[in-house]
């Protein structure tokens, strides 16, 4: 593999994580708001421990991947190419958890930074199918077409997965 297909690979890969984080966030803060009276420190401690704990199922999975097909582990480029790859897992929290923030200093009700936090990401899915729309060269309609399919489906599979409680 040139050093070309591996950055892409990689950006591949890191994009992958940032969406399947952002879907991830939705249902978290979807869950939360569905859950009933839940106060910001909980709401807070949800969201930071489910993205630790999904960025550290990745980094578990990927060593173990790693492990079994070379037959070591991943150590020096290859392990910090996985924790870069595996980062948005953890930043996917940011956002939600400054709302949570402004909940609990009082700028705005707690269920209101929840509904603005599933929102934020609802729109970075939308956002991020106009730009695949657009490198896939379909023109304007196309894109705003496409950002609203991966708007809508990231959003039903947030919601299915709030509903199921994970």
């Amino acid at each position: 593999m040139t050093e070309v297909q591996a950055d892409t690979a990689t950006a591949t890969a890191r994009l992958k994580e940032r969406l399947y984080a952002t879907i991830t966030m939705i249902s978290v803060v979807v869950g939360l708001g569905a859950s009933g009276h839940v106060e910001p420190g909980g709401a807070a401690a949800t969201v930071a421990t489910a993205s630790a704990g999904l960025w550290l199922a990745s980094v578990v999975a990927d060593q173990q991947a790693h492990r079994v097909v070379h037959g070591n582990l991943a150590g020096g480029r290859e392990l910090r190419t996985m924790l870069f790859v595996s980062s948005p897992l953890l930043l996917s929290a940011v956002g939600p958890l400054l709302l949570i923030a402004a909940a609990a200093l009082g700028a705005m009700e707690l269920e209101t930074a929840l509904v603005t936090a599933a929102a934020v990401n609802v729109a970075v899915l939308f956002a991020w199918g106009c730009h695949g729309g657009v490198r896939m060269g379909g023109g304007t309609v196309f894109a705003l077409a496409a950002g609203a399919v991966d708007a809508a489906i990231g959003t039903a599979v947030a919601v299915v997965k709030a509903a199921a409680g994970h």
